[in-house]
């Protein structure tokens, strides 16, 4: 209980609240853990149901919260999460919370085992308050012409913006979405909107630096394999990662020490990063970190529109407003020190050569390209689902709602008046297409090419010819060659931009102003380079703006 001296200092607030700051709290008895669980949870019931930010709240987070706070009272401190309360995508096992992957099939679903990840966090202290909203099945579900809208699934409908929580009101985009981008398949929803003090998302090509971005997060995609792959539903082994999303660089370094964790015999790759001692990424925050630190700017398809071989238009480029935000980026990075070496193009993305050109080389399914007509793109993903997905069902055994990729297409489609499609399945289909056997040597050729455009002759070549500490990328544009890549990127709040969609907003409308970030991204391993500089440069801006709820 808090003595009288604790009840005369001003009652403790989560809105916006850090991670040290609560830490400092419950050590010094101003606040407990079973205050912070319940003003979050108040802040759940005001406001979830604009928000959608959840798909499973913890009904026991109150019982877990004071279990904590009597372990505290008697000295024992788990560690540098302990009594925090944390969010997971729902992709995520749990044990005590069903995962559902936001697919009706796994409504009900509470796995056997939990993931890795989770085993960390409780390890760490961390209360797991909520699972959050997803698109379904991290967005590999529907495909062309009808993709899945983000932070879509059938079993919680559409996740909506804090920044502007409204529909979407334009002729045939209106089917409930949201007016504001939530970004990705993981949510940075109740992160922002203060239902927790951070979460954990997955990302396979931009589901943890879309959704930070989206929402005025920073977002840290680490290196495939620094945190353990085990017991999340997958995509693809290849590409798959967990990663942290917090309001301050902080807070994100925090939890990924706590996330990364020791070896996990259950995913190998987890041994190709070694950790730092004690697995404390804080010792990185140097408020220096960008003196004298190069700083490449890739200018072609990231800032300036550019043609690819054989293309009648250019590609990719940013508008007035955000290229003004970026020259502001710049200036701050400058004005701590940093060497901008201007530009810095990536050569595999200004390669004239068509079959070593990364801006022709995409992902099979995002056109729906077919077996028979998937020449030109990477099976990887394709390929990797029909592999890994029906390796995940294996696992559940006896608890699998289906047994394989097929049987759930199966139940999807006798489902289908229960809303489990309603934007089709395409890319389960192409997936299921798959013969894991016939296909593994498209598949090594694929991967390997993605390897070399996205790393070997892109991102690693310009770094190591230039020097360079970092690569920086508008927003949330290095998702996809930093994935294929398997490297690291961290996002760091910036700026407000218009939110001017194509085709427009009806007129009288009025969309609020949109958050824009800022990425570091590098090579293997480079996370503790990455989150210096990611900090330094937050240090030097201060530009997350809270969202405002009535």
């Amino acid at each position: 209980m808090l003595t009288p001296a604790d009840a005369r200092t001003p009652r403790f607030s989560v809105v916006e609240a850090t991670i040290p700051q609560m830490r400092t709290a419950l050590a010094r008895r101003r606040i407990t853990s079973h205050d912070l669980v319940l003003q979050y949870l108040t802040r759940i019931a005001d406001y979830e149901d604009r928000l959608h930010a959840a798909i499973t709240v913890n009904p026991r987070a109150l019982e877990q919260a004071d279990a904590l706070d009597r372990e505290r009272a008697r000295g024992h401190i788990r560690g540098p999460l302990h009594g925090i309360p944390i969010a997971i995508k729902d992709n995520i096992q749990t044990m005590d919370m069903r995962t559902t992957g936001g697919a009706l099939a796994f409504e009900h679903l509470v796995p056997p085992y939990e993931a890795t990840l989770v085993k960390n966090l409780r390890a760490a202290g961390a209360i797991i308050i909520a699972k959050t909203q997803m698109t379904e099945l991290a967005n590999w579900v529907a495909g062309p012409p009808t993709p899945m809208p983000g932070n879509y699934n059938a079993v919680n409908g559409y996740g909506y913006n804090p920044y502007d929580p409204r529909r979407d009101p334009r002729d045939g985009f209106y089917d409930g979405r949201p007016a504001m981008q939530t970004g990705g398949s993981s949510s940075g929803i109740g992160t922002s909107a203060n239902f927790w003090a951070a979460n954990v998302g997955t990302e396979t090509s931009g589901s943890i630096l879309n959704p930070a971005n989206w929402t005025m997060l920073v977002g840290i995609k680490p290196t495939v394999g620094r945190i353990s792959r085990y017991g999340v539903i997958p995509i693809t082994a290849d590409q798959d990662t967990p990663g942290p999303l917090a309001k301050t660089v902080t807070d994100a370094a925090i939890m990924l020490g706590v996330l990364e964790g020791a070896p996990d015999p259950y995913d190998p790759a987890t041994g190709n990063c070694p950790p730092p001692p004690r697995h404390d990424y804080t010792q990185y925050l140097r408020a220096n970190a960008l003196k004298g630190a190069r700083i490449g700017i890739p200018r072609a398809y990231f800032y300036d529109p550019v043609k690819a071989p054989g293309d009648p238009m250019p590609r990719g480029g940013l508008n007035p407003a955000q290229m003004q935000a970026m020259k502001d980026a710049i200036t701050a990075l400058k004005s701590r020190g940093a060497i901008i070496v201007d530009p810095a193009n990536i050569p595999s993305v200004v390669d004239p050569d068509p079959q070593s050109n990364f801006l022709l080389w995409g992902i099979c399914g995002q056109g729906g390209e077919a077996r028979g007509h998937d020449d030109n793109c990477t099976i990887a993903f394709k390929y990797g689902m029909k592999r890994d997905f029906n390796a995940w069902l294996d696992s559940l055994g006896e608890r699998a709602p289906v047994k394989s990729l097929t049987g759930l297409r199966e139940w999807n489609l006798a489902h289908e008046s229960g809303g489990t499609i309603k934007y089709g399945q395409l890319l389960l289909d192409l997936s299921d297409e798959m013969d894991v056997e016939r296909d593994k040597a498209r598949y090594e050729a694929d991967k390997a090419k993605d390897i070399r455009l996205a790393a070997t002759h892109g991102i690693d070549e310009i770094m190591k010819r230039e020097h360079l500490d970092a690569l920086l990328f508008p927003a949330q544009s290095a998702a996809n060659i930093a994935a294929r890549a398997r490297y690291p990127s961290i996002i760091v709040p910036f700026a407000l931009v218009p939110n001017a969609p194509d085709p427009p907003f009806p007129d009288g409308f009025d969309p609020k102003p949109a958050p824009f970030g800022v990425t570091f991204t590098g090579m293997a391993c480079s996370e503790p380079r990455l989150i210096g500089l990611a900090y330094s440069f937050e240090r030097a801006t201060k530009r997350r703006i809270p969202p405002r709820l009535p």
